[in-house]
């Protein structure tokens, strides 16, 4: 599985389970809704800045989002 496969997945499960929509872990991560929906389905590759505040708004270490699950 390629990095940005496991960044997606990892973005959905952790978004699930801590209840957010897409549009409001944008909001919190100052992204727009379809951005968070490109990381998800792996038609965005976002840079480093953008990894960082969406781990900060999901509230975990940007490296969580690149672990294998």
């Amino acid at each position: 599985m390629g990095i940005r496969k496991r960044l997606a997945m990892n973005v959905r499960r952790l978004r699930k389970e801590r209840g957010l929509s897409q549009e409001a872990l944008g909001h919190e991560a100052d992204v727009d809704r379809t951005y968070v929906s490109g990381i998800e389905r792996c038609v965005r590759n976002p840079t480093i800045d953008i990894v960082e505040r969406i781990a900060k708004a999901l509230e975990v270490d940007e490296a969580d989002l690149f672990r294998r699950i």
